[in-house]
């Protein structure tokens, strides 16, 4: 019988040994090995292992970087026209149905100790409304208040998307129309051993794992999701990660400085709370807007304060964009210096031997390759950096304790609602950080931003009492 294609190709890219045990599986177990394989970019990978396994393999580059330039707030001493200009911008791209959402989504819940996409994990202080509920909500409320429904695209991974489709199916899409919200995969990529070999998961299966969330920049193409857009009218997405619940999803604002600037790409950044804190840095190099790693930025330089004694490299990133589709277009392309890097992360891969054997790793024994989506920022024409509030923005779940934690978002969601409500005359006891004494929670139906959140409460003819429990929605 002749050798199945495919199985030649990985042959001759020294990759055989991805179908050592093909002959011994069933027919449906084939099937699927020949599948996960179709996804692999031989080419790509022997590139990944010449530039990123040999040893001598490029390093970050650091010559020549100095602290981006940002947009300040007005509190901060920006230019409170020009900002109201911005804003006045967005909300006409938003009326005339410009603007998408978009948020990667492909996680699980795991390091929360919870078992299911991430973005089914319940976050808000009373109703425990979930990451997603949190969403959806903020994106419908946007769109009653400009007029035009918003498109909603949620990029999920292999590993969670039946579970999140089947949860949105389940709760009627929070009130979203079904036709405006678009699930698709992000990619994935084969893990390799230290000299480039393709690993195994078990005899049926490559011990495959998503591209990072750059990949989702392929993933708009490939899955029809930029077309779609073209022949809705949108040229301008908003995104944001499933794990912060204080995103401004829609931000007039923020999307008015991307059009009025013609940037390709824009960001957000908050000044770093101290310089250990784990953020990326926004720098300038060679005339390019770059995002260092902080664990790509030695100590020293993160430590480095200016004239006034603040840190020099002070904006941090959060991961809250805006993309121009045709740029996101451009960068899915790829061609000749117009690609994603792949970065190198060594981990410990459950995988099997020669013999077919499970191995359990006790150190790092592979590579995962995966791509950052600020690294598309050296390729965007007049990319914008803006200051936005810590507090009204990026209060991210990652962890089950200490930073970054379920019980600091729901502080922080809950000195968010405190703050609108005393900026609206009502009396509210609060602690030295803003704390209220009182649990209370704010639905984005209600108010979703400082804005929403006033015009909502004017029109309530009687002010309710600020008690224990108290919810507004």
């Amino acid at each position: 019988m002749a050798q199945h294609p495919l199985i030649q190709k990985f042959e001759q890219a020294g990759q055989g040994h991805v179908f050592a045990f093909f002959a011994q599986l069933p027919p449906a177990a084939q099937e699927q090995l020949l599948a996960e394989a179709g996804e692999i970019d031989l080419d790509e990978i022997a590139h990944l292992t010449k530039t990123l396994l040999q040893k001598g393999a490029a390093s970050v580059n650091l010559q020549g970087l100095e602290p981006s330039p940002y947009e300040l707030r007005p509190e901060s001493g920006g230019n409170a026209a020009d900002w109201a200009r911005a804003k006045a911008t967005g909300e006409a791209a938003l009326r005339a149905g410009r603007v998408a959402a978009f948020t990667v989504a492909g996680g699980q819940g795991t390091r929360l100790g919870y078992d299911g996409p991430k973005g089914t994990y319940p976050v808000t202080p009373l109703k425990q409304k979930t990451l997603f509920q949190v969403f959806a909500e903020k994106i419908r409320a946007a769109g009653l208040r400009y007029g035009k429904a918003i498109h909603w695209f949620i990029m999920t991974s292999h590993q969670n998307h039946a579970a999140t489709e089947a949860f949105f199916k389940e709760h009627k899409f929070f009130g979203l129309a079904e036709t405006h919200v678009h699930f698709f995969r992000q990619g994935r990529m084969p893990a390799v051993d230290l000299q480039g070999k393709i690993l195994l998961d078990s005899k049926q299966s490559i011990a495959m794992s998503p591209d990072g969330h750059g990949g989702s920049l392929r993933a708009l193409e490939r899955s029809g999701a930029l077309d779609l857009m073209e022949r809705e009218g949108i040229d301008t997405i908003s995104y944001f990660q499933v794990d912060n619940p204080l995103v401004r999803a829609i931000d007039p604002a923020f999307i008015g400085w991307h059009i009025e600037r013609r940037s390709e790409m824009s960001s957000k950044m908050v000044p770093k709370a101290y310089p250990e804190e784990k953020l990326g840095h926004f720098c300038v190099q060679d005339g390019k807007l770059v995002v260092i790693e902080y664990s790509d930025l030695p100590m020293e330089m993160q430590r480095e304060t200016d004239s006034n004694g603040r840190l020099r490299y002070l904006a941090g990133s959060i991961a809250i964009h805006v993309l121009d589709r045709q740029f996101v277009r451009r960068m899915a392309a790829g061609g000749e210096g117009v690609a994603l890097p792949f970065h190198r992360a060594d981990k410990k891969i459950p995988t099997i031997d020669a013999q077919g054997n499970p191995v359990k790793p006790e150190k790092a024994n592979g590579v995962k390759f995966e791509m950052f989506v600020f690294d598309a920022l050296p390729f965007a024409k007049n990319p914008v950096v803006i200051e936005t509030l810590r507090a009204d923005d990026f209060s991210p779940v990652k962890n089950a304790e200490g930073v970054d934690s379920p019980k600091t978002c729901r502080e922080d969601q809950l000195r968010q609602f405190a703050r609108w409500l005393k900026a609206n005359g009502a009396e509210i006891a609060t602690d030295d950080t803003g704390l209220p004494s009182v649990a209370i929670e704010v639905g984005p139906l209600f108010g979703y931003d400082e804005d929403s959140f006033a015009e909502s409460w004017a029109r309530l003819s009687e002010k309710p009492r600020l008690a224990e429990g108290l919810y507004l929605g």
